[in-house]
């Protein structure tokens, strides 16, 4: 009878110990980045197919992005341990996309405060309910006590600069992305940029109904005009300079407006746009290439045809 407790003990352990892990890359002193796989949401990666980071200061650990559910929040929090025994003071959120918050609750059980601009927060609030009945179908079990929690004070306004630990953050909106309220975190001392998901780099970057292909180059464009990174972590894909940024997120978005959006405007019609750039070899290098790039053609036209840009007006 012992033995099979004990055996059955430990078979619950198991079932319960997270599917994946992440390992830390150190990005400079005390700031680390989190590289998740390029492929999609699985119950294997618990949806985390995408970056994540944090920052190690003297008085506990900031967290960017906090995961897709408890399960995933757990996996990074594992892998802040692998580096330090601070306690994980701070998180905050660059967007509305679940793997960017769902695991705040996680965190915020623990004693965490949750960051997040006021815009961010609105669009998770709008979103919670769909993402957790989708995730719920690819984790099942995964999610279990997953719950939505936001930042309790979100921060007005287009800009934030906070000090979490003695360590200068700034948190940047430039224009809705992938998805509206997207931003991204700038550590001005070490000049290295958290981008979110407004850059997607190795893996083509993909553009979703919530999504604005004009704002979010807009918003790309902005971040390279007001910051000179010496390294990036893009919300997907590793971490890279400028250059690499702009030939994997900034030049498909140029393109994407170059030619999708006159299409649109000009009535060239739906399937003859997607019979012409439908197949793009330029961009063949890109991770999931052959999953998205038809798709993005698809919902730009749709975007441009109905004028929902999302640009903001010239300063």
């Amino acid at each position: 009878m012992i033995k099979t407790g004990l055996a059955a003990g430990f078979m619950l352990i198991s079932a319960l110990a997270p599917a994946m892990s992440l390992t830390p890359q150190q990005v400079d002193d005390g700031v680390y980045a989190l590289i998740g796989p390029t492929t999609g949401r699985t119950s294997e990666n618990l949806a985390l197919n995408a970056n994540f980071g944090f920052i190690v200061t003297g008085e506990g650990v900031v967290v960017i992005d906090s995961g897709a559910s408890g399960s995933g929040a757990r996996v990074i929090a594992q892998a802040v341990r692998s580096v330090t025994e601070q306690p994980i003071r701070w998180v905050i959120n660059t967007g509305s996309q679940d793997h960017r918050w769902l695991g705040n609750g996680y965190f915020a059980e623990r004693g965490a405060t949750i960051i997040a601009l006021q815009r961010t927060v609105e669009t998770q609030r709008g979103l919670a309910g769909q993402h957790l009945a989708s995730l719920k179908r690819v984790l099942g079990e995964g999610m279990a006590g997953t719950r939505a929690a936001y930042a309790a004070e979100p921060l007005s306004g287009n800009r934030a600069e906070l000090k979490p630990g003695g360590v200068a953050i700034e948190l940047h909106w430039f224009g809705d992305a992938h998805f509206p309220g997207d931003v991204s975190v700038w550590l001005p001392q070490q000049q290295i940029l958290f981008s979110g998901d407004l850059i997607y780099v190795d893996r083509m970057l993909s553009v979703r109904p919530e999504s604005r292909v004009a704002s979010w180059h807009q918003a790309f464009n902005g971040a390279m005009a007001a910051f000179a990174p010496k390294a990036i972590v893009p919300g997907h894909g590793n971490v890279c300079d400028v250059a690499r940024a702009r030939r994997d997120s900034g030049e498909y978005l140029a393109w994407l407006m170059e030619n999708i959006r006159p299409a649109a405007e000009n009535w060239e019609g739906l399937e003859s746009t997607l019979a012409q750039y439908g197949d793009a070899s330029r961009w063949e290098y890109l991770k999931n290439y052959d999953q998205l790039h038809r798709g993005n053609v698809h919902r730009s036209y749709v975007q441009f045809e109905n004028n929902q840009t999302g640009e903001l007006p010239n300063p």
